[in-house]
């Protein structure tokens, strides 16, 4: 019977290894789904919309072959349209059977200048771009309002072979437990085999006792034997072994099961619970908003570019390349800057355009153009830096307008990165002050201070850069009485700076505010004979272009300015967040 039960066992195993190894084999469904994309090959772009990658679940893997370079780079899909816009591309959309077809779509604008769309690569709408020749594979995992745009360099014709894969989620969860539970019935058969030989060699030998032998009389069976003239072989040895052809069958089994246990996880059951999720805090987008304009990934991106771009310009002095990222307040500086290096080399620059990761981030939340977004930057000495960069249409590169250093203990009630936030506009009449009024009066406040009418709209005790400006006039004009008191004078004058204020709202409905304020500082003579000389003033000497005037010298600075600015009926006052002043030109004073 305990040869029945090993049998037993080991057909079993057979059936169960048989029936997991057919599961990875024979009876395994597709684990991916492919749709080949087909176009006429003659347009320069292809666009695969957001509905096709989207149309089954999972990741999406993109394939696609060429005879040259292969670009592809995916985005928001109205940002990838309105892109596309000035030339001619292939549509890959949905048909009613939910196939992928494609439609051309024709120019609708007409560029005033070369086509902006001449070459797709490095363009600061992409989420992520992709290179590489003749082939190109990648895996997404986007959203259907995101597309993926395809390419060769944006002139030639895009790449006609291409194919979208997606996993069926098709999975073998019988296949891990029946080739285990089959490699342990066979070492259950094995066990019965071998109990069931030991039980056959225990067995063996005569059934019936032989004649009891007496104490007293033991009996000679040889002598006994002799006399009766018989003679008895002793009996053959046997070696009692294990067959081996079953050890070998079911070792064959055995090793056949291992080989399909080290298989994948959806060769097994998923047996974790399924998790409930826990409420978190909902995030209400108002009706009507647009997306952020950039992720936090992606402009950390630009700003790394920019960084590398500025920074080349300020190696080389050159205006014209730091106009390709800069903008408004901060070109300018960097533009007097370069004519002081140019005319003292030893000046010390002005501070890189900080790059990395970024402590806070805020997009604006628009659909359309011109865009924006803020950012902080900190250093390895933990100083932040804020910046607003900006971007005037879908072929324009972003551009950093204004650059200031972070108050170290400035707070700010930023919304979610994925919401993003709306800009103000100049007139607000929901501020504690429209963004269009707040230079000027702050101007003011500098001039004036205390008596200014706008002095108790402003947190004094928070704001460290209108105290330093009161010290440096204070110390200039103690310097210039020491001499010139009495044949010259000094005044000082500030008012709002050229640029346009720049403006996002917060959460608790104020806004951040970008602004420019510009210090007049002039010196002229009070007495006809008098001669207004420079000294050591290299920098108004190297602007100016003279030493001396007998009309004076007027020198400005640009202040770039951050303010918190609360919304209208609000308790708080208007905070300054962060500053940066550098000098923006020196001129002799016109006679009047």
């Amino acid at each position: 019977m305990r040869f029945v039960w090993a049998i037993i066992a080991f057909v079993l195993a057979t059936l169960m290894i048989g029936a997991g190894v057919a599961q990875r084999t024979i009876l395994e469904a597709p684990t991916t789904e492919t749709a080949k994309i087909a176009t006429d090959g003659s347009a320069p772009y292809v666009l695969i919309d957001g509905s096709v990658l989207d149309s089954h679940p999972g990741s999406q893997t993109l394939r696609i072959q060429g005879d040259g370079q292969v670009f592809a780079a995916y985005g928001r899909t109205q940002d990838v349209a309105a892109w596309l816009a000035p030339t001619t591309y292939e549509h890959i959309t949905l048909n009613g059977e939910g196939e992928p077809v494609s439609k051309t779509v024709a120019a609708s604008v007409t560029p005033e200048e070369d086509s902006p769309t001449a070459s797709p690569a490095g363009s600061d709408l992409w989420l992520d771009e992709f290179q590489q020749d003749r082939s190109l594979a990648t895996t997404l995992r986007l959203p259907a309002d995101m597309s993926v745009l395809v390419a060769s360099d944006g002139t030639s014709a895009a790449p006609a072979t291409m194919s979208v894969s997606w996993p069926t989620g098709a999975t073998t969860p019988w296949a891990g437990p029946l080739l285990a539970g089959g490699i342990l019935m066979a070492l259950v058969g094995l066990v019965l085999y071998i109990l069931a030989l030991r039980h056959v060699r225990r067995s063996r030998g005569p059934r019936r006792k032989g004649l009891p032998l007496t104490a007293t009389q033991p009996i000679d069976l040889s002598v006994e034997e002799a006399e009766k003239g018989v003679i008895t072989a002793a009996p053959a040895r046997r070696r009692l072994t294990i067959g081996r052809r079953p050890l070998i069958a079911v070792s064959a089994i055995v090793v056949g099961g291992l080989a399909f246990t080290g298989c994948s996880p959806e060769a097994w059951p998923d047996l974790q619970p399924e998790s409930t999720p826990s409420p978190t805090a909902s995030v209400i987008v108002p009706e009507g908003q647009g997306a952020p304009a950039v992720t936090q990934t992606q402009a950390e991106r630009i700003l790394s570019r920019i960084a590398e771009q500025v920074a080349a310009a300020d190696k080389a002095n050159d205006a014209k390349a730091a106009a390709v990222r800069l903008t408004g307040p901060a070109l300018v500086e960097r533009e007097t800057s370069y004519r002081l290096r140019k005319e003292l080399p030893k000046a010390e620059p002005l501070p890189a355009i900080p790059s990395g990761d970024m402590t806070a981030f805020l997009p604006q939340a628009k659909n359309d153009w011109p865009r924006m977004f803020l950012a902080v930057v900190e250093d390895a000495d933990g100083v932040g830096t804020m910046m607003t960069a900006t971007q005037e249409n879908p072929w324009s590169e972003y551009k950093v307008a204004y650059v200031s250093s972070l108050r170290a203990d400035a707070s700010m009630n930023l919304a979610a990165k994925y919401v993003g936030a709306v800009a103000v506009e100049p007139n607000s009449p929901f501020l504690l002050m429209p963004p269009k009024d707040l230079a000027a009066a702050y101007a003011d406040v500098l001039d004036k201070g205390a008596k200014s009418e706008f002095a108790g709209m402003f947190d004094e005790k928070t704001d460290t850069f209108r105290s330093l400006v009161a010290e440096n006039r204070a110390t200039l004009l103690k310097n210039f009485n020491e001499t010139g008191e009495k044949t010259g004078r000094v005044s000082f004058k500030a008012e709002a700076g050229p640029s346009d204020p720049l403006s996002l709202v917060t959460l608790d409905s104020g806004a951040i505010v970008a602004v420019t304020v510009t210090e007049n500082e002039t010196i002229v003579p009070t007495d006809d004979d008098a001669v207004i000389k420079l000294g050591d003033n290299v920098v108004v000497k190297a602007l100016s272009g003279v030493s001396q005037s007998s009309t004076g010298f007027r020198t400005q600075y640009t202040d770039q300015l951050y303010f918190f600015v609360p919304a209208q009926g609000s308790n708080e006052k208007i905070q300054l967040l962060a500053s940066r002043s550098n000098v923006l030109d020196a001129k002799v004073v016109k006679k009047e």
